[in-house]
């Protein structure tokens, strides 16, 4: 049973509290999920086999008391349910896995047990309180809501953690420059939102809808085109701005968000098409890290659209990231302008790239990056593309923009910088583009 008071907590109004009177299990478990993974366990799915294999054989589980949790609520496995408690009981301040496990593991805690791990999940909220970064936050909204009805403050601490977290500081930033969290942060965000509607019906997505709405196609985006072969499966690689090795425990993470954000909404267009980006078997992870993941969010029975047909190109003027693919194949080229840094992807090598200095024009398919440090003058369209993007200008500045054919008009660069400009197929069309000067001063970049 669910209990309610807040008809819509992401509005800045909104003065209700939450009140959480759900039985435990009551984070990511919820009894549809329970159900299907029970279900995979009779079926032998292959994600059940290779989570059951890596449990039944020894071997060692970077999150011990996710994975361990995770295997008693599902076979009933009373002692890999004790596992759990015994890494809980020990040195550990994880707090997402502390909380997972008191929530799951109740039938098996004695009260000492409980006292003791419930004692744990409230000093680390205490420790959390001041926390910004989105996995800090979800940990803590996690220990908040495994402590409500165990501890008399748990719920005051939730409200105040989804108020001053979410409605104050996230949720206003979201779609605006710059975006208030990195992606290898995505996956926490994904659990938050999650945790929140299982347990109280409000869908926390209502405070940026435009947002949400095209986060899945630029999520999938944000990946280099050449997958990367690992000793258990391939991965995708979301991009980087440190151009260093691929991290692979960010690369499962990156997988499990997109496995979650379908589970949040089958029905989504959106989430069809990232379902057929994610149901290929070379990507289904199967190590001890990304194994646990996998099963919990999988849902091998959802249909899934062929991405080939999503869009190569993603420009959001609001917060000023721009991607561009050349195609949906592995060796395609890859464009990124997104959280301070710019790169070029192609014939398997990253390229760092400044838009504010002299760069050759960038062509994939009927688009085309112009960057300003090459001068404000250009010729496009025709087979140099009918999408024209100019990276490296002010943000927000008004410019002047000149088109052979075409009357003089304004536009202004969005938050990162970026003119985009529509130009008509056929003949290559002269572009040229100089500031608007404040008055009483020079243009600047007159050519």
């Amino acid at each position: 049973m669910i209990g309610l008071l807040l008809v819509l907590i992401a509005s800045p109004q909104a003065t209700e509290e939450l009140f959480i009177t759900s039985e435990h299990p009551r984070l990511l478990l919820n009894s549809r999920r329970l159900k299907l993974l029970r279900r995979e366990r009779v079926r032998e799915s292959i994600r059940w086999q290779q989570f059951q294999t890596l449990m039944t054989g020894g071997v060692p589980m970077p999150e011990p008391g996710f994975a361990n949790a995770l295997y008693y609520r599902i076979t009933d496995d009373a002692e890999a349910g004790r596992r759990a408690v015994e890494w809980a009981l020990g040195p550990q301040t994880d707090l997402r896995q502390l909380a997972i496990v008191f929530d799951w593991c109740q039938p098996l805690l004695n009260d000492n047990q409980s006292a003791v791990i419930a004692a744990r999940l409230r000093a680390g909220l205490d420790s959390a309180t001041g926390a910004r970064d989105l996995p800090a936050v979800r940990s803590a909204v996690m220990a908040a809501i495994a402590l409500a009805g165990h501890n008399p403050d748990a719920e005051r601490l939730l409200n105040e953690l989804i108020r001053k977290k979410w409605q104050e500081d996230l949720a206003p930033k979201l779609g605006v420059q710059p975006v208030p969290f990195p992606l290898q942060e995505t996956y926490a965000l994904y659990e938050l939102i999650h945790i929140i509607r299982d347990n109280t019906g409000v869908d926390l997505r209502d405070s940026a809808r435009a947002f949400f709405k095209t986060f899945p196609a630029y999520h999938m985006l944000a990946h280099y085109p050449a997958s990367y072969p690992a000793g258990e499966n391939d991965f995708r690689i979301p991009v980087s701005g440190t151009g260093k090795e691929p991290d692979l425990r960010r690369a499962s993470l990156s997988r499990a968000a997109e496995l979650s954000m379908v589970a949040y909404d089958t029905n989504a267009i959106e989430s069809q098409f990232v379902q057929g980006w994610l149901i290929n078997d070379r990507f289904l992870m199967r190590g001890p890290f990304g194994a646990p993941y996998e099963l919990l969010w999988a849902n091998p029975y959802q249909p899934g659209l062929s991405y080939f047909h999503m869009p190569l190109v993603f420009h959001d003027p609001a917060t000023g990231r721009l991607i561009l693919r050349s195609s949906w194949e592995e060796d395609a080229q890859w464009f990124g302008h997104l959280e301070g840094w710019t790169q070029l992807f192609e014939n398997g090598r990253i390229v760092k790239v400044r838009s504010r200095t002299k760069q050759p024009p960038v062509r994939m398919g009927e688009a085309m990056v112009v960057f300003a440090g090459n001068g404000l003058r250009f010729r496009g369209g025709s087979g140099n593309g009918s999408e024209v993007f100019v990276v490296g200008l002010t943000p927000s500045q008004e410019y002047e923009i000149e088109m052979d054919d075409r009357e003089m008009f304004e536009q202004t660069a969005d938050a990162g910088g970026i003119l985009s400009l529509s130009i008509s197929k056929g003949a290559a069309t002269g572009v040229r583009i100089r500031e608007v000067a404040p008055p009483h001063q020079s243009p600047k970049n007159r050519p």
